[in-house]
């Protein structure tokens, strides 16, 4: 694959590769294939890497502030949307030095409710849509949730691919619904979901990966978190080094986002570790990378207030989300 020797040029290059069916599956078929092996041991190896005490509160501080705080049940209520928009905007209420969350994640319906919720702060309100989390509805479907979701306020929304069309190699088919939904979004942010679990291979993950940023999303994210398998750092860490080549030969940045199964403070800070050695620090802010998250926050309040104080408070010190 040749590098295009201006973001540009770059630009241009890439987008012909997605003039036809044929020019984008030969393209997405001829990124370097990936060393599993390798991959997952770079992985690992980052991993251990141990901080300092001082590093390790910015650290902290630096995962509350990319969490997009969660709630997808069918049993979500209004009340429970209004107290997870209340400690997005003061996770540690007997702290007011407690950075925010970066966003309430809430069904469309629910926007509204997590809007008033977090009015008057930075917290961005994110919305699932396109038919969250199988998107097995007609594209109509898809785009109508999005509209909805918009025009209740969110500022950013997270969309699944269709998988069953990825799986059969039809690229331009999910191209051409990314593309779709980010005209429907409007200026809100797109995070466009992979579930990467369901995708099989770290080839996959590559490809699509590519095929996101391609068209259009501003974030990639791993997992919608209801599968067995979600974020690892093995398949965030190959969305990393796709969004930090996406930049080199376009000029453009995309954010990243796993989420799924990350639940403690030790494992934020290692994807942490994996974000500034692949992606570098551009990408150590808000803006570009988040956790999807509901109980991790709980784990990062109890460790930031051990390291403030030297002890663990008791279980009743965070609420139970």
């Amino acid at each position: 694959m040749t590098m295009p020797t201006t973001a540009p040029a770059a630009a241009h290059a890439l987008g012909e590769v997605t003039a036809s069916d044929s020019t984008l599956r030969r393209f997405l078929h001829g990124l370097p294939g990936v060393d599993a092996v390798g991959l997952e041991a770079r992985a690992a190896s980052l991993g251990t890497r141990s901080i300092k005490t001082t590093a390790k509160a910015y650290a902290i501080d630096l995962a509350i502030s990319m969490v997009d705080l969660t709630t997808l049940e069918g049993a979500d209520t209004a009340g429970k949307v209004r107290a997870l928009g209340a400690k997005a905007v003061r996770p540690d209420p007997t702290d007011r030095t407690s950075p925010s969350t970066a966003a309430v994640c809430v069904y469309p319906d629910m926007v509204a409710t997590a809007k008033e919720a977090v009015a008057g702060s930075s917290v961005k309100v994110a919305s699932v849509a396109t038919a969250f989390p199988a998107g097995r509805a007609a594209l109509a479907v898809k785009l109508a949730d999005v509209r909805d979701a918009v025009a209740a306020g969110a500022d950013e929304i997270d969309m699944v691919i269709d998988r069953g069309a990825f799986l059969a190699g039809n690229y331009m088919k999910v191209h051409d619904e990314i593309v779709a939904v980010k005209e429907a979004s409007g200026a809100a942010r797109l995070k466009v979901i992979f579930e990467t679990g369901e995708l099989s291979t770290y080839d996959n993950i590559r490809r699509a990966s590519w095929l996101g940023m391609l068209a259009g999303a501003d974030f990639i994210k791993t997992s919608t978190g209801k599968v067995a398998v979600n974020a690892t750092p093995a398949n965030t860490l190959l969305m990393l080094e796709a969004v930090r080549d996406f930049r080199a030969q376009t000029g453009i940045q995309v954010g990243v986002k796993p989420a799924g199964g990350i639940r403690t403070s030790k494992d934020a800070v290692k994807f942490l570790v994996i974000v500034n050695e692949t992606a570098g620090e551009d990408w150590l802010d808000n803006h570009w990378f988040r956790f999807g998250a509901s109980s991790l926050l709980n784990d990062l309040l109890m460790q930031r207030q051990k390291l403030a104080t030297g002890r663990y408070s008791g279980p009743d010190y965070v609420t139970v989300d």
